[in-house]
């Protein structure tokens, strides 16, 4: 399994930009599909984005397409750049890593970072 850390998270103006980093150990990167959820108080989580083991297809949820970019490096890192950021993007975000498959349901992410604080203020 491989293990993973999220950093970057913060308080943010509405309209304003962050950039999610997860950091994944383990020689097998590579063969991880990843993909960023959240959660929201309250609220289940939910997919943001995914991104294929060799970024040639990208995914995302509706509410974030056109704001959201998810992005991977041969260094063993997931990214999320995130903007024009609203104040219901403020969740804990959450980097997940599977192995295989295809689709974005968070059941079949096998490994969980321990997710980091997004807060938009308006």
């Amino acid at each position: 399994q491989v293990q993973l850390k999220e950093s970057g998270g913060g308080l943010v103006q509405a309209g304003g930009s962050l950039r999610l980093s997860c950091a994944a150990s383990g020689r097998t990167f590579s063969t991880y599909v990843m993909a960023w959820f959240r959660q929201a108080p309250g609220k289940e989580r939910e997919f943001v984005g995914g991104i294929s083991r060799n970024s040639d297809y990208k995914y995302y949820a509706d509410s974030v397409k056109g704001r959201f970019l998810i992005s991977r490096d041969n260094a063993n890192n997931v990214y999320l750049q995130m903007n024009s950021l609203k104040p219901e993007d403020t969740a804990v975000y959450y980097c997940a890593a599977r192995f295989g498959g295809t689709t974005m349901d968070a059941q079949d992410f096998g490994s969980w970072g321990q997710g980091t604080q997004v807060t938009v203020s308006s």
